[in-house]
């Protein structure tokens, strides 16, 4: 039968096989409008959960899945309402009645960032209880750091069967050096000394595009915040928070993906909300690949035309930290690997246990088209892509297999594709409103 998209954040539904039934060979044409990113939009979130006041958060990702896992503990857990506009793509956080969650081994929210649910908690009432974090296996992602930035900003933590518990009388002022650069330390760091009791210095912080959108709502809120370089941030806290009214940037891991996309399918795709500026590198990857990109300050267009020399040309590259190529786009460029005339090799040194995707996406090439090993995946193409019922690994992977079976010629199912539901705001309606069929089925 056919599976209700508004139930998929129901309680214990990451462990509900969802599956996608996927007509392959179709050309894709029409106009995909770019979401609220899905990195920034969650972050935002959890950092209305500091203010006074109400919080309006506008291009916001309102069906995406973990927003939605989030929204239910707001609601089931910390008594905290949020109203959703989901034809405007508007959210509004009224954080005022905030309590201390109350959580038993039976509670289900599989989302990686749960420890940003603990300021507001700790900032209203001195007492907080997270789940542990969830999220992509994708290698070693351990929370280790956020117990270092609650016990540097002042507070006590405790690790129980079922859940964490943090207390503390509000945040102290600290000092807090990250020994590696961490995406969610720094956001974790950020949330919490934005309503410490004195100044923090953030060490070795890891500034992304989506990191500077959390700082920018966090200086609307009233925030202190000065940033150097970067890698250094400095905090001077302030006890009150107002509310604010803010739009999520847009996605460039989202963006990549139909821009991979279209180059594989061959059609015709319009895409608006492109955020260029966070994506010169990979950008400047795709160009030497021998894509001209036809595009404006917004928007790019993407048609066969676009190939230069008639087929992608092989590379290299490497995956690290941003304003590089990011380990989340990662199975984008090996798809654009695949599709090149010769052997390209993609290497992860961010997580570089990322490839378990590797033997699903050859269930749909050519034979011997892909190899993975640690740190490095390798591709001979160019390949031809062709149905079968494979599995997802994790949420970029989940996404890549379901472009493979759009290009593949058959019927193909994606297995447990909800993954790929974690990180495409209305990925249903983007790919109908491009001529293309993919069924969700329980």
């Amino acid at each position: 039968m056919e599976y209700d998209l508004a139930t998929i954040a129901s309680p214990r539904s990451d462990e509900t096989s969802l599956n996608a039934q996927i007509r392959g060979a179709q050309a894709p044409k029409g106009v995909v409008k770019i979401s609220g990113a899905k990195n920034s939009a969650t972050r935002l979130l959890a950092a209305a959960l500091l203010a006074d006041e109400t919080v309006t958060l506008t291009n916001f990702p309102t069906e995406l899945v973990d927003a939605r896992h989030k929204m239910r503990f707001f609601r089931d857990k910390i008594n905290v309402g949020v109203d959703v506009d989901r034809q405007n793509d508007t959210i509004t956080v009224h954080p005022h009645s905030i309590r201390t969650a109350e959580l038993t081994g039976q509670d289900d929210f599989p989302i990686r960032t749960t420890y940003l649910l603990t300021a507001g908690q700790i900032r209203k009432q001195g007492h907080a209880r997270i789940p542990y974090p969830g999220g992509c296996k994708i290698g070693s992602r351990g929370y280790d750091l956020h117990i270092m930035v609650w016990r540097n900003l002042g507070c006590n933590v405790v690790e129980t069967p079922n859940y964490i518990e943090i207390k503390g009388d509000g945040f102290r002022s600290g000092n807090i050096n990250f020994p590696i650069s961490t995406v969610g330390g720094t956001e974790n760091a950020l949330i919490c000394s934005s309503v410490a009791d004195g100044n923090t210095e953030i060490v070795n912080a890891y500034i992304t595009p989506e990191i500077e959108d959390l700082i920018e709502m966090l200086r609307r809120m009233g925030a202190n915040i000065e940033v150097f370089g970067n890698s250094l941030i400095r905090v001077y806290g302030n006890t009150k928070l107002s509310g604010t009214r803010m739009a999520v940037q847009s996605d460039r891991i989202e963006a990549l993906t139909w821009i991979v996309y279209g180059i594989m399918s061959g059609g015709e795709i319009r895409i608006d909300g492109v955020p260029f500026k966070d994506m010169e590198v990979p950008l400047i990857h795709i160009e030497k690949c021998g894509v001209d990109l036809y595009r404006n300050s917004c928007s790019a267009w993407i048609h066969p035309d676009c190939l230069t020399g008639e087929t992608v040309q092989p590379f290299e590259l490497a995956c690290g930290t941003h304003p590089g190529v990011i380990s989340d786009m990662q199975p984008f460029f090996v798809l654009l690997g695949l599709m090149a005339q010769g052997t390209s090799r993609v290497f992860d040194y961010r997580y570089p246990e990322r490839f378990g995707v590797v033997n699903e996406l050859a269930k749909l090439c050519s034979p011997d088209s892909i190899a993975g090993e640690m740190g490095k995946i390798t591709t001979r193409g160019k390949t031809t892509f062709r149905a079968g019922n494979v599995r997802s690994t994790d949420l970029r992977g989940s996404m890549a297999l379901v472009l493979s079976a759009l290009c593949a010629d058959g019927i193909s199912i994606v297995e447990d594709v909800h993954m790929a539901l974690r990180g495409y705001n209305d990925l249903q309606g983007k790919l109908a409103g491009l001529g293309l069929e993919m069924q969700i089925l329980s």
